[in-house]
């Protein structure tokens, strides 16, 4: 009895029966669940790893069944490595990129940041796939297409074998999650049962059917109104040969591989060799040198159907008559493994296929007259020419109807994300939606942030600390773009990103901005961030400002502050983005000029905190009304979190759409309770440059669970400082943050803080809090020690350290080389304590 896959489960013929008649019901509970593309590049690509191993189950199995249905020997080892391939993440990837625009298409998203308008690719609904019976891995790949877009997929097969039910349900093994299965059906039957198809169809919002042109009339007399019908119907192919490549032995060798390969059962493989040429004798030349080629190939395997010998033999036949005309030459092997028919008419005609070649003449005048009434059947052109000549005919074919254009021997090639038969597969299994909406959704660059986020589960690895990073960077195969770690936390580092990355990440940024309050359609932004020695600051805030479509002035970090308040005056700037130390600096030294102008509106920082203190006086002396966080992120890890108007200091909106975040305890790696405080550990899905799996940013935090005031419900997190922050000195574990506390309650200070801790030749220590400022007197150290007990337990009950308070120039302070960050905490001693 024949068996089916339904949903995850093995059914026979009458619980398949059954099932049919409710399938609108069934199609109805799978598409109120979505299915992340993420999640089938991840299943895809473990089940890419297990056919890649030969002697694997999944392997062995699947090629047993390639072969109990006849399939030849190096026909079944040539499907296993072409799924090995297809099923990669990497060129899954790059399909989704290249055909529906990112990783995660059906988002709806901003596509102009100045306007209320979103738009996504939603699946089309049910979709059905009627399966070639020639092409076994044709019917999992196109359900694989089906699943990335979304779809609930069903698929008819022919029933005389189980490969499509295996190779998919594998797939689904794949999955922990079971959100494969739930998309996935395959049916086994033959054509001739028409109820069951009359019943796939009746259902389906998009059937996509392969075959020949009646095969498909018959499907298309079945659908309902308003179904979608995606047909992959018969294409033909052919090579064109100049007269300086047409003798060449490798152009010979090219042809013959197309047609040998597949035994021309490909759409794309040659059925006819057109030659650029009038010329009856070079055309029968050539057609004697050609056979010669073919005769020396590995004989072809003898497993022709009946009718497909016969129409050889027929259309042979009927060549070798045409001889006596002198239209004609026939050429052909003894055994007739493979035919070359000369014929001096240009038109194109279909070949019988299995090493069955026209060859024809065809000048290149002629070629939109002669190609031109076929061009619904046209696909692939392999051109034999000089460059010339070849970037001419390439325009020539392709103006008369042809899809794709190549060279001999690269016929049946294909590279990733190409299009087929001039489409592509996955917009015509979507559906292009948009939303249109007021200035109530001026702050928001999707509409799926107020519904929910999706957040995968962590991959099963071990955490890899900030000093371990170079453990995730095993793999820099599709590295495109490196930047350098600022330092502040460790050792500078290179990160590794392609370039989809980095442009994935700038989108990511610039809705993170939107939330913020940056508005790209009056926001006058100048860019102050650091830039050069492969820092990343300066370079990703102009790319997020690019992709906003905002008014940029790319100033970078300057020496001269005033020259830069100069230039913010001049150019009437109302935003500023840079360090907050580099911005404090520019309002300090051209706080005259920038009090009188009171035009900067929006300061949008990143690398540091920026006190409360700071941000008043910004407020009172020149009229700041905004300073928010432009992102929260690293240049390791990339952008992480983002703030709303809404958004308390130091919390954060996960981007969801990135990362998935854990909070694990300080000692364990193991969850946190929720609300309480551990380390941060974040996983990026969607990198390719390198792996970032449950890597420790060396940030503390905790999970906000309450929904936050401005609607979105993506995950919120509390930074709570830096591993970095909390100290050892004189055996207490002292806190940076509560210095800064202290600076800006007791003493009222505004500027920078740093401390420096040294020892003497007898490890002594000594605690030194560098406030920036004018040299003056005071009673710093008394407001320090009596605003933290911590400290003054340190230094007068256990007089284990001595601590120091000195005013000093911002010039002074110790900062990173690359991004001009402020070092919190510069431990000169000569142990690590």
């Amino acid at each position: 009895m024949t068996q089916h896959y339904w949903q995850g489960a093995w059914v026979d013929d009458a619980e398949a029966a059954a099932r049919l008649e409710r399938l609108d019901e069934y199609a109805a509970g799978a598409l109120a669940e979505r299915l992340s593309p993420i999640t089938v590049l991840a299943a895809c690509d473990r089940l890419a790893g297990a056919l890649a191993d030969p002697a694997s189950e999944h392997s062995v199995r699947l090629a047993g069944l390639l072969r109990e249905a006849g399939v030849p020997e190096d026909e079944t080892s040539r499907t296993m490595r072409d799924l090995t391939e297809a099923l990669s993440r990497e060129e899954l990837e790059v399909k989704l990129t290249r055909e529906l625009g990112g990783i995660d298409p059906g988002r709806l998203a901003r596509f102009d940041f100045r306007r209320e308008v979103f738009e996504g690719w939603l699946p089309v609904g049910l979709l059905v796939h009627i399966a070639p019976g020639n092409a076994p891995a044709a019917g999992a790949l196109t359900v694989v297409e089906g699943l990335l877009a979304g779809n609930l997929n069903v698929v008819k097969t022919s029933g005389e074998g189980r490969f499509t039910h295996e190779l998919l349900a594998a797939l689904a093994q794949f999955d922990a999650t079971g959100a494969i299965a739930r998309q996935v059906v395959v049916l086994g039957f033959p054509s001739s049962r028409t109820d069951w198809l009359e019943r796939l169809c009746a259902a389906a919002d998009a059937v996509a059917a392969w075959g020949g042109e009646e095969a498909i009339a018959s499907i298309a007399a079945l659908i309902p109104a308003g179904c979608r019908l995606v047909d992959w119907g018969p294409k033909l192919s052919f090579a064109y040969l100049t007269a300086d490549a047409w003798s060449a032995p490798e152009t010979l060798d090219g042809i013959a591989d197309d047609i040998c390969r597949l035994e021309q059962q490909a759409c794309a493989s040659p059925q006819v060799v057109y030659l650029d040429t009038e010329d009856q004798d070079e055309l029968f030349a050539f057609a004697e040198r050609f056979a010669a080629v073919l005769a020396a190939r590995a004989p072809a395997p003898h497993d022709r159907e009946p009718l497909e010998s016969a129409e050889i033999t027929n259309t042979v036949l009927v060549a070798r008559l045409e001889e006596h005309l002198g239209l004609t030459k026939v050429h052909a092997a003894p055994d007739a493994s493979w035919h070359v028919l000369a014929d001096t008419r240009s038109a194109l005609r279909a070949s019988p296929l299995h090493r069955t070649v026209w060859v024809k003449p065809l000048p290149r005048k002629r070629i939109a007259e002669v190609l031109r009434p076929m061009r619904r059947y046209l696909q692939t052109a392999g051109i034999g020419a000089s460059r010339t000549d070849t970037a001419e005919l390439a325009g020539a074919v392709l103006a008369a109807g042809v899809q794709r254009v190549t060279v001999p021997g690269g016929m049946l090639g294909s590279y990733d994300g190409e299009p087929h038969d001039g489409v592509y597969a996955l917009q015509r299994y979507s559906r292009r939606v948009d939303v249109q909406l007021d200035g109530r959704f001026t702050g928001d660059a999707c509409l799926d942030d107020l519904v929910g986020a999706r957040e995968l589960a962590p991959p099963a690895v071990a955490v890899t600390g900030k000093t371990e990073f170079e453990k995730l960077q095993t793999d820099l195969s599709r590295a495109e773009v490196f930047f350098r770690s600022g330092g502040s936390s460790g050792a500078p580092k290179l990160s590794a990103f392609s370039w989809d990355d980095y442009h994935e990440h700038m989108r990511s940024g610039a809705e993170g901005l939107l939330a913020a309050g940056f508005d790209p359609r009056t926001d006058r932004a100048m860019n102050l961030f650091f830039g050069g020695q492969l820092y990343g600051g300066f370079s990703s805030f102009f790319s997020v400002l690019e992709t906003l479509g905002a008014v940029q002035f790319p100033m970078m970090a300057q020496d001269d502050h005033a020259a830069v308040a100069r230039s913010v005056v001049e150019h009437g700037v109302n935003t500023l983005f840079g360090m907050p130390n580099y911005l404090l600096r520019v309002f300090t030294e051209g706080a005259d000029l920038l009090r009188e102008y009171r035009g900067v509106r929006k300061l949008f920082y990143g690398g540091e905190h920026f006190p409360a203190r700071q941000r008043e006086w910004l407020r009172e002396e020149f009229g700041v009304e905004l300073v928010r966080a432009g992102a929260y992120g690293s240049v390791d890890a990339g952008p992480l979190g983002y703030q709303c108007p809404k958004a308390p200091d130091r919390v954060y909106h996960l981007f969801s759409g990135l990362h998935t975040l854990e909070i694990l305890d300080r000692e364990a790696d193991r969850p946190v309770p929720a609300g309480e405080a551990g380390r941060l550990v974040f996983t990026a899905h969607t990198r390719r440059g390198q792996r970032l799996e449950r890597y420790e940013i060396g940030d503390l935090g905790r999970r906000l669970t309450e929904d936050c005031p401005c609607g979105r419900r993506t995950p919120r997190f509390e930074l709570l400082g830096r591993f970095g922050d909390i100290f050892r000195s004189g055996s207490h574990f002292l806190n940076y943050r509560r210095f800064v506390q202290v600076a800006e309650e007791r003493l009222e200070h505004h500027g920078a803080l740093q401390i420096l801790l040294d020892e003497d030749d007898a490890a002594n220590e000594t605690l030194t809090v560098r406030l920036e400022g004018r040299p003056q007197d005071g009673p710093d150290i008394r407001e320090f020690l009596d605003g933290y007990p911590d400290l003054a337990a340190a230094v007068e009950r256990d007089r284990l350290v001595e601590l120091r308070v000195e005013r000093v120039p911002a010039a002074d302070f110790a900062q990173t080389a690359a991004s001009g960050k402020l070092l919190a905490v510069v431990d000169r001693r000569s142990r690590n304590r």
